[in-house]
């Protein structure tokens, strides 16, 4: 082998070398997400701006999916940390000793109301997301159906076989309708006007998805004329050309927190608290206001150009401990009304 070519072969294998080191010196954080997948990469390049030397390996899925999946591992847990996943669900975890409270460098920064109470928090939020209805307004005007101003007007007989929505039972967005309506129109036990709406909403849905994006995505391709989703994929769908407007129902929109935990028992604490520094900074607030209109930090995110500059007045008042504390209740009466007409897996 002439020498130049050794040189070359022993440069290669040392760079190689020193690649695969720099790899192995990597911190590795297994982190649960809800979060939408055209938000991961965004995110993780803005953390490993910050934190070069940790890798987060995404486990991702809809938000009731994560929270089951949580909670069956919770004797043998997996996750090192929560991003991305509603604080109701969060919060339920908190109640069963499965969060690791951390005080982030930015805490108070966070406002109030979109954060743990407690000191040190075992939860932070990110951002808000809320109810929206996508309204195809060219199939709307072909089958010649009203653009509703309501959620009562959703049990109306024109809509009927129109309608599509997340199941609650997978769907984050799902459950923060049903958690609004019972809110805004009664609970009582599977008895009050809150069930009494989702009867006659029942009666015009074609179908319950298991994504929260799913039914604005249908009502965008003229499958179905209304998808009741969440503001981030309505405005992004709209953004991209499809027919659709916005409509926000006069009575309230349910919402919840984007939110980030730390789980307990993580051996790679110290990464894990790096990343909810990170989570919590305004950098990252930056990135979440990109796409969502309320952020936990204020006066971070742009307005956006779909949504009201009210929105924020307009969100139902939230008990995160009652969406908690009977998100199992409520899941069981739901299923047994209506999941005779959700989408099969």
């Amino acid at each position: 082998m002439r020498l130049s070519t050794l040189f070359k072969t022993l440069m290669l294998t040392g760079l190689l070398a020193v690649a695969a080191a720099a790899s192995a010196q990597k911190t590795q954080l297994l982190v649960y997400t809800a979060l939408e997948t055209d938000q991961l990469k965004a995110y993780q390049e803005g953390f490993n701006k910050s934190y070069p030397d940790i890798e987060l390996k995404w486990v991702r899925d809809s938000t009731g999916v994560i929270t089951a999946k949580l909670l069956a591992e919770k004797a043998n847990p997996q996750a090192d940390a929560v991003m991305g996943v509603a604080a109701t669900s969060l919060a339920l975890m908190d109640k069963q000793g499965m969060l690791h409270p951390y005080a982030p460098l930015n805490l108070d920064a966070i406002m109030s109301q979109y954060r743990d109470k407690k000191q040190p928090p075992a939860w932070v939020g990110m951002d808000v997301w809320g109810a929206t209805i996508c309204f195809n307004t060219v199939e709307a005007k072909k089958k010649n159906i009203p653009a509703p101003e309501t959620w009562q007007d959703l049990t109306k007989p024109v809509y009927k076989g129109q309608i599509v929505m997340p199941n609650p039972a997978s769907s984050g967005t799902g459950y923060f309708d049903v958690v609004a309506w019972l809110t805004l129109f009664g609970d009582k036990d599977g008895k009050g006007g809150g069930w009494k709406f989702m009867d006659g909403l029942h009666e015009n849905i074609a179908q319950y998805t298991h994504s929260g994006s799913k039914p604005c995505n249908m009502a965008g391709s003229g499958e179905f004329v209304l998808g009741i989703a969440f503001e981030y994929r309505a405005n992004a769908n709209k953004a991209k050309g499809a027919p659709i407007d916005l409509i926000f129902p006069k009575e309230g929109l349910g919402w919840d927190l984007e939110s980030f935990a730390i789980h307990k028992g993580t051996k790679k604490l110290e990464a894990a608290k790096k990343l909810a520094d990170w989570a919590s900074s305004k950098d990252a607030m930056l990135l979440y206001g990109k796409n969502f209109a309320i952020t936990a930090q204020p006066g971070v995110a742009a307005p956006l150009a779909n949504v009201p500059k009210d929105y924020e007045a307009r969100l139902v008042k939230l008990d995160f401990g009652y969406a908690a504390e009977q998100r199992e209740r409520i899941l069981k009466e739901w299923t047994t009304r209506y999941d005779g007409k959700s989408e099969k897996r």
